[in-house]
């Protein structure tokens, strides 16, 4: 995994990121900035493998279909290993990532459709996404793993 470690100030808020008055007590912490929230997530035991697996392969599927806005044309081909379209030109393969990825998010449903995108597609940490959807604190992990498991089950994983 990559690794792009920074110090963090602490305070009582949470970690300082920029700017603002120094605290009387001066304590830090290491923050990866690479580790999706995800990983995040199921590295501290809040994901179980088959969820962070779904999560995953759906992330994979996203980036396949290139699917992420962009300012102008994009040039670079897509870059994808063990897909299992073998056989499929690269648009083949991206028009097959679409259809997965939307099937995915389908099968998740309605109302859990928006925690997926923020948290595996945007990246967006669990409280955002809960301040951004107007939802309570500390319900963003239950809603993103009844989403991810039923992402697991289109993803037929076992």
């Amino acid at each position: 995994m990559k690794r792009e470690l920074v110090e963090r100030e602490l305070t009582e808020e949470g970690p300082r990121r920029a700017g603002g008055a120094p605290s009387r007590r001066r304590r830090s912490v290491t923050v990866n900035l690479a580790e999706s929230p995800l990983t995040w997530l199921h590295s501290r035991g809040y994901l179980d493998y088959r969820q962070f697996d779904a999560g995953e392969r759906l992330r994979a599927d996203y980036e396949r279909a290139q699917l992420a806005p962009s300012v102008t044309m994009r040039w670079d081909p897509v870059r994808a290993r063990n897909t299992g379209d073998t056989g499929l030109t690269g648009a083949e393969r991206q028009i097959a990532a679409k259809a997965r990825f939307h099937g995915a998010l389908a099968q998740a449903g309605g109302g859990l459709q928006d925690v997926l995108w923020r948290v595996i597609c945007a990246g967006e940490a669990i409280p955002a996404a809960e301040k951004a959807l107007d939802w309570p604190a500390r319900s963003g992990k239950l809603v993103l793993r009844l989403a991810l498991d039923r992402v697991a089950d289109f993803y037929r994983l076992a």
